[in-house]
């Protein structure tokens, strides 16, 4: 379920290396735009992949594969938010209705009812802001979930496609509200945490990677998960792989991911949750290295 490491993928030569590090390592001041604008698959990789390496031709090859889907690729902003960005805009892009979790009437209480049970949430870290009292972590994740259900219905109450696509373009463009959405996720990632550690310790089923995500040494239970990992995400790293399972598990997306350095083998279309239920919307996604992720757009 985690992603192996053959002998190729750590080997790369010192042009590759440079291009996997630049890849994963764009600042803001260096790429302006969280999604770039579209370009073609094929046209991508020609230009990004340049040599006659074995990964390069790896690489060309697996956007070949995806070529044969979509035509079009769109560039996410390589910094560690990457994974959450790229996942919410391709959600909204194709959001026709509110998700049923959204519309309960809990939700925005969501922060008031865990800090009540769970005093330790208020030592979550607000976009790299000090800690602040209980009660204003609450007041402002709630802001930030009552934005995210906000935005979520007015952009899949958008009929016509080209105008929902302008729309989600530019809350993209919008970095105050971008970056609160992803503390909204996150936030959302550390509730389903907790019922996932509960369900578990109370003898409920769980999901596989729900036990995987308590193995690690850093998050044996959803205090260390928040302060090693989730509260470390689009600061000092991004998500690891079994995080894409919890992500995926949150939204009650599928999200499928094209990995481009797994091309030629059983891995290279890989599915978070592997398990989805049937009624779950789809998401695509294409990676180089499990770090930085784009979006495929326009299927043929």
């Amino acid at each position: 379920m985690e992603a192996s490491v053959d002998s190729e993928d750590v080997c790369r030569d010192a042009e590759e290396g440079e291009k996997m590090q630049h890849t994963c390592k764009m600042s803001t001041s260096e790429y302006k735009l969280s999604v770039a604008p579209e370009m073609c698959i094929l046209e991508y990789s020609r230009k990004e992949w340049k040599g006659n390496t074995p990964v390069a031709k790896r690489m060309r090859k697996g956007y070949e594969a995806v070529a044969q889907k979509f035509s079009s690729i769109r560039q996410i902003r390589g910094d560690n938010y990457c994974a959450l960005r790229a996942t919410l805009f391709q959600a909204l892009s194709q959001a026709t209705q509110l998700p049923r979790w959204m519309q309960s009437e809990d939700f925005p209480v969501l922060p008031e009812n865990l800090l009540s049970k769970y005093d330790w949430i208020k030592q979550w870290q607000l976009k790299q802001k000090p800690s602040r009292k209980t009660g204003e972590i609450s007041d402002e994740i709630k802001e930030y979930l009552l934005l995210l259900r906000k935005k979520w219905k007015s952009i899949s109450d958008i009929k016509c496609p080209v105008e929902k696509q302008e729309a989600c373009d530019a809350l993209f463009t919008n970095e105050e509200e971008e970056y609160s959405l992803y503390e909204a996720l996150k936030f959302l990632m550390l509730n389903t945490a907790i019922e996932l550690y509960n369900d578990e310790k109370n003898g409920r089923r769980v999901p596989i990677f729900s036990w995987l995500l308590f193995a690690r040494d850093t998050s044996s239970n959803p205090h260390q998960l928040m302060h090693n990992h989730l509260n470390q995400i689009g600061h000092s790293g991004g998500l690891e792989q079994v995080e894409m399972f919890l992500l995926a598990y949150t939204l009650q997306y599928t999200i499928q991911v094209y990995r481009l350095y797994k091309c030629s083998t059983d891995e290279f279309i890989t599915f978070y949750p592997s398990d989805p239920e049937e009624d779950w919307p789809v998401v695509t996604l294409i990676t180089e290295d499990d770090r930085h992720y784009n979006v495929p757009v326009r299927t043929h």
